[in-house]
Formats: structure tokens, sequence, C-alpha cells
């Protein structure tokens, strides 16, 4: 990576680490600037180094982009969450071109996609039922949708065979199961905290893949 990049880096680095305090600390007025500020810097990032392949950096600032609005308008989750969802599932979209650019291997597509069952025949499963039973009924399609997405994101993440890629994607699946057994089944001590440093490591890892390729 150029000086920019790594610059810009660093900032988000710190700016991520303020939101991660903020979220522990529940200050929202903090979290208002600091949460949208670090994508804003890691789109800088993405934008600033010099990609693989610039037809994938396109792609994957696109998801950038999208996981912006997503955290907008997951800062008013009871009112825009499924906005945000919404949101979240396009830029996964984008990903999933993006990663489906790369040379893939189909034996670590079928690694991947050993990981996703997994994932979705126990936590996946729990989460979709508290939806089913709880007091939000009508989410479960978009919640399936969702996972089906996000799914299909890590399995192509393995297919790269990248290392960056491939713990982005597991961070960004482990980001939202969090994010959804928090909402749909039950608080996990420093929930929202981890959250929040999963997704940003998520990310970062997606965008450090474009350099590492």
């Amino acid at each position: 990576m150029n000086a920019t990049a790594w610059g810009l880096l660093g900032a988000t680095l710190a700016v991520a680490v303020v939101d991660w305090w903020a979220t522990w600390r529940e200050r929202r007025s903090v979290r208002l600037v600091a949460k949208p500020l670090t994508l804003v810097l890691l789109i800088g990032v993405a934008l600033a180094l010099d990609p693989v392949d610039p037809r994938i950096r396109a792609w994957m600032v696109a998801g950038l982009v999208l996981s912006l609005a997503g955290d907008a308008f997951l800062l008013f989750e009871e009112r825009l969450f499924v906005f945000g969802l919404g949101s979240f599932l396009l830029g996964h979209l984008a990903y999933i071109v993006g990663l489906q650019l790369a040379p893939t291997s189909l034996a670590g597509s079928l690694v991947g996609l050993a990981a996703v069952v997994l994932a979705v025949a126990t936590v996946g499963r729990r989460i979709v039922e508290s939806v089913r039973t709880g007091e939000h009924p009508e989410l479960v399609g978009p919640v399936i949708v969702y996972l089906v997405a996000i799914s299909a994101m890590v399995v192509s993440a393995f297919g790269t065979g990248a290392a960056a890629a491939i713990v982005g994607a597991l961070l960004f699946y482990a980001s939202d199961a969090t994010l959804a057994w928090n909402r749909f089944v039950g608080r996990l001590r420093y929930g929202g905290p981890a959250v929040m440093v999963t997704y940003h490591l998520a990310q970062i890892g997606l965008v450090a893949w474009l350099v590492t390729g």
C-alpha cells in the first residue's frame, strides 16, 4: 500500500477504537460520528491503495458504501432495522461479485460451504426460530434471505484461497451472528462491542485482500 492508504488505515483504526469504546460505554452521541466515519475512512483506504484488480476494487467499494448506509440505518435500529438489513444484503451481493472476479478454487469453496452449513445448522437455525416465535415474525423471510447472502459471501471468500478475504468474511459472519443473537435470541454480555470489533476487522480484512490478492 502507498503512504496515503497507510495513513487512512491508521485513521480508520483510531476512529474504530473510539467507536468500540463508545459502544461499550453506550455513548450514543459519539457513535453517531465514529461509526459512519470509520467506514468513510476505510472507503478512502480502498480508493487510495493500488489494487491487484481495479474491477474487483469497484465492487468492493460498492459493498463498503452499502455497508456505510447500513451502519447509518442501524444507528436508528428500531425504526430502520429493515433498511439496514437491506443495505447490508446488497453490500454482500457486491462483495460476492468482487470475490467471484478473482480466481477461485472448487476445493476452497467446498470448505467454505461446509463451514457455513455447520454455522447455519447451529447458530443460524436458532436465530431464525427465535425470529419466528418472537415479536416480529414478519422478519423471518428477510432474515433467511440475508443468511443465504452472507453465507454465499463466505463461500466465495473461501474460494479465493486468500487469507485476508477468508478471515474478513468469517469475522463478518461472526459479527452479524452476534448482532442477530443479541436482537432476537438474548442479550450477550459485551455483545455490542463484540459486534463492532469483529465488523470493523472484517471490513479491514476485505479491503486488505484488494492488495494481497
